[in-house]
């Protein structure tokens, strides 16, 4: 068993698979776990700082602050229920997400941080909201899976490219452009 293998059954949830199911690179579920728990507890202790501004009469960076708390709980509560284990229905709410595709968590964390950024546009508010969005374009790139291969791109750009040995069409010569050729479509 290699230290992968290791560590993805340590970090593997209850009930979960052992197979995945998708063709997302582990580095980059982790990567997306870790900014979300690492970031959420930054945004909410930002979101507090944002809160204290009561203080001196600004309500919109309270209700920034207030809006990033809930948001940054939110996200931690999907990324890392072990965090939030004495809050019921937790577990719940995250086996729900963790169900969801990968685009359903971008686009949910990605509007779940826009409005404290415009209610408060602090320091304080743009770097905790934008761990929270930082997740939510991890997930989005999740969702978007991986690359296709230099022949899967060259056989979609053109039939002529996936046939010819040199990739140019059976041309040599590196200065045609997609201008040039008379197949390529073009708007107009």
């Amino acid at each position: 068993m290699s230290f992968q293998d290791k560590l993805a059954s340590i970090m593997a949830r209850p009930g979960q698979d052992p197979v995945a199911k998708d063709d997302v690179p582990w580095w980059m579920k982790y990567l997306g776990r870790g900014v979300g728990t690492v970031g959420s507890v930054i945004a909410i202790l930002l979101g507090v700082w944002n809160c204290v501004g009561i203080l001196i009469g600004n309500v919109s960076s309270l209700i920034s602050g207030m809006w990033q708390v809930v948001a940054a709980f939110m996200v931690i509560c999907c990324e890392a229920p072990c965090c939030c284990m004495f809050v019921d229905h937790v577990q719940k709410f995250s086996d729900w997400v963790e169900r969801r595709p990968y685009w359903n968590r971008a686009l949910g964390y990605v509007i779940l941080s826009i409005p404290p950024i415009i209610l408060s546009p602090g320091l304080s508010t743009i770097f905790g909201s934008g761990l929270i969005f930082t997740t939510g374009v991890i997930y989005g790139m999740m969702a978007l899976g991986r690359k296709a291969s230099r022949q899967d791109m060259a056989a979609a750009a053109s039939p002529q490219m996936a046939t010819s040995p040199t990739g140019l069409g059976g041309q040599s010569d590196h200065h045609t452009t997609l201008m040039e050729d008379p197949d390529v479509w073009r708007p107009t």
